[in-house]
């Protein structure tokens, strides 16, 4: 039924008007008591044997919402009811942006893509700031802040502006992470290099810390996909030398190759998503663990599609994955066959739990490829009930 109404409506549509509607419905069902207990019940991730634990968090699955869909944290409970079990909100800025002019969002339909120059619109880092400190949680869920670049702030003052951003923010967040990687920005990706990186990282890291003293929050880092292999080694390394929590793999990417789409579509500037990042993701995903292991968790996201693009990620490293630009092709229970979809390969591999999957296609020595079906007793158990926190909370998980 989404199809259709995807194909009738949607296709047709301004993509980004699409997208704002789609955010109103979606905000509109979670207000709704009945509607949004009935959605959960039916799209949240309910196998145990997904659950995860990553960046000192527990989670019901694996699988979440990247930044860009829910810029200004207005449809958290909402993406958490259609089953995502961790939302990452942004990107924020310190200051409040229009973006880019518009038209600015593409749909590239025979490639199952998108281009975006969205140029990080949102409300500000206050903004943003207040509506998540007033914020009631409906749903359990695990929320991720992503913070960038004011446009306006010269790159020699960016470390302050990120400063800014993470001391409004990082009270509110589970796990914070700095975006370095958008192709949308100009100067942006300038700061993935080491030397600029290091500074920004070490200083976003002591903010944290100096406004946040009852926890420490994850911190992470969000790289772009259009990194040379050297370029990658050195952010890996210089995670770890930080003490990193975790590296996001990848944004958006500025290359076009192989794209079926025409080519009034295709020379857009912007960065894509999609299906077409699939295998550079991926690649850099294997590149990464196999720099840095297990000492910090890694993040899989570009060109993931359904749950055998999951699993790949899994096994190539990744403890968490997220997804975006295929919501919009395959609609409201994605994230539920997602989760389906990685319980039953589990069960028909060699491995117990998702971390002993992790990196096996990587790890030396490791098969990569799944194995005979585990006993009866391994298989994914039957969906739970639906579940109220002590706090009185619904839960989505």
């Amino acid at each position: 039924m989404y199809k259709l109404f995807f194909n009738l409506v949607f296709r047709w549509m301004d993509p980004e008007r699409a997208h704002h509607l789609a955010v109103r419905w979606i905000r509109l069902a979670a207000r709704v008591p009945v509607l949004r207990t009935f959605a959960a019940a039916v799209l949240a991730p309910r196998h145990k044997e997904l659950r995860t634990e990553a960046l000192g968090l527990r989670m019901h699955g694996p699988f979440g919402l990247a930044a860009g869909f829910d810029k200004n944290a207005v449809a958290i409970d909402g993406m958490a009811m259609l089953g995502f079990d961790h939302v990452e909100i942004g990107t924020v800025t310190a200051l409040a942006q229009p973006g880019n002019p518009r038209k600015r969002l593409f749909r590239l339909l025979p490639d199952r893509a998108l281009i975006n120059r969205m140029g990080f619109n949102n409300e500000g880092s206050s903004a943003v700031a207040q509506r998540l400190a007033g914020r009631r949680p409906v749903f359990r869920s695990v929320v991720g802040v992503n913070i960038g670049k004011t446009k306006v702030v010269p790159e020699a003052e960016a470390v302050a502006d990120y400063v800014t951003s993470t001391e409004r923010l990082a009270r509110h967040a589970d796990y914070l992470v700095v975006n370095v990687s958008s192709p949308n920005t100009p100067g942006l990706r300038n700061l993935q290099a080491t030397e600029s990186l290091r500074p920004l990282l070490t200083a976003v890291r002591e903010a944290a810390d100096r406004t946040v003293t009852t926890r420490r929050v994850p911190l992470l880092v969000k790289i772009a996909p259009d990194l040379a292999d050297e370029d990658i080694d050195a952010v890996a390394d210089l995670a770890v030398e930080l003490g990193l929590d975790g590296i996001i793999a990848t944004n958006t990417t500025i290359g076009r190759e192989g794209l079926e789409s025409p080519p009034s579509l295709t020379a857009e500037t912007g960065g894509l998503s999609g299906a077409p990042l699939k295998e550079r993701s991926l690649a850099v995903l294997r590149r990464l663990y196999a720099r840095v292991g297990d000492r910090i968790t890694l993040v899989g996201v570009g060109g993931i599609e359904n749950a055998e693009d999951a699993w790949q990620r899994i096994l190539a490293g990744a403890t968490l994955i997220q997804g975006y630009s295929a919501f919009i092709y395959e609609g409201p229970f994605w994230s539920r066959a997602i989760h389906r979809g990685l319980a039953a390969r589990l069960a028909a591999s060699q491995y117990a739990t998702l971390a002993e999957a992790v990196g096996a296609a990587v790890r030396p020595g490791t098969p990569a490829q799944t194995g005979p079906a585990r006993s009866a007793q391994a298989a994914p158990s039957a969906p739970d009930s639906s579940t109220t926190d002590p706090a009185g909370k619904e839960s989505a998980a």
